[in-house]
């Protein structure tokens, strides 16, 4: 069974409030998984918390830390 992130809402830090489709919800504190180069940009609370849910592929995303990440690069196209 898949579980998938329907709502979720920054509380400080790291931490957010997430709400499954299972009903279920909680507060995960993330600060021990934004490891390596890739989750660099997140560390900026700002940006961190600029996250939202994805309802096709039911998690939360961050796509401004990825954009960053490829323009940096030279990696986007028009």
């Amino acid at each position: 069974m898949l579980i998938h992130v329907v709502e979720a809402k920054y509380i400080s830090g790291y931490k957010i409030w997430l709400k499954f489709d299972t009903v279920d919800e909680g507060e995960v504190d993330l600060t021990d998984v934004l490891l390596g180069k890739v989750f660099e940009p997140l560390k900026d609370q700002e940006i961190f918390r600029r996250f939202t849910v994805d309802s096709k592929a039911g998690t939360i995303v961050a796509p401004e830390s990825l954009y960053r990440r490829a323009k940096a690069s030279n990696q986007i196209w028009h």
